[in-house]
């Protein structure tokens, strides 16, 4: 019996990527420069993709094409947490997207968590992480606003929350207490993360406080299930 097309497109492929033409994180060709290649239609490349994507050789990004399947990066939680500090200790590129910083009450849970009086004015930044310019996370930081006033300002100047906390007077500051729990993606985490509704995703929540022991931020984070491993350390 002769070989399915897409399976010699498929066994073509992946001895690309072992012999190096291709490494993890690297963007295949598009379906149709495949086809042209292999002198197939699309769909016959497509199948090829779908496989592969299926044994975890690549991955589909919505809008941004196929990529080799990149090993995930170790992420370690403990005590003293730097997204940024934790990206290039793993040879990364460390990048953050600000999508909002708004203004208002705190809910019930986060005024527990940052020890303020329920609907006291909080500082809330949402934005996306990214490693080598694909992203990882999404996350939302609440800080306490009458214990940091201009922390707004300094988080839309500033490249990390490190650098912000540390311009209004936070010169260092620890984990306290995290929370890791496993969620599905929903729509809008999907969209950002490139992921499908319902993929998996590693959600960690945690308070940092000053070296007074006062809260200065409560974080919330959804990690892709696939590019981060969180480990934990003392």
């Amino acid at each position: 019996m002769k070989t399915p097309l897409w399976q010699a497109i498929s066994k073509a492929l992946r001895q690309d990527i072992f012999e190096g033409r291709y490494g993890p994180g690297d963007k295949l060709p598009t379906e149709a420069q495949l086809a042209e290649r292999f002198g197939v239609n699309r769909h016959t490349v497509r199948h090829a993709l779908g496989r592969m994507a299926e044994d975890g050789v690549v991955r589909s990004r919505r809008g941004s094409g196929v990529f080799v399947t990149a090993r995930p990066t170790d992420y370690p939680i403990g005590r003293r947490v730097r997204f940024h500090e934790n990206l290039r200790a793993a040879g990364q590129r460390p990048d953050k997207r600000i999508l909002q910083i708004e203004t208002r009450s705190a809910t019930a849970g986060e005024a527990e968590a940052l020890k303020i009086a329920p609907g006291a004015p909080v500082c809330a930044c949402h934005g996306l992480s990214l490693a080598d310019d694909a992203p990882i996370a999404v996350f939302e930081s609440v800080f306490p606003l009458e214990r940091l006033p201009g922390i707004a300002e300094a988080l839309e100047e500033q490249p990390g929350v490190t650098a912000a906390l540390r311009q209004v007077g936070v010169s260092d500051y620890t984990r306290a207490s995290t929370r890791l729990t496993a969620v599905a993606a929903d729509a809008s985490q999907a969209l950002h993360l490139q992921l499908r509704e319902g993929d998996p995703l590693l959600r960690s929540t945690g308070v940092n406080v000053a070296p007074d022991g006062k809260p200065v931020e409560y974080g919330r984070t959804v990690f892709a299930g696939d590019r981060v491993t969180l480990t934990l350390e003392d």
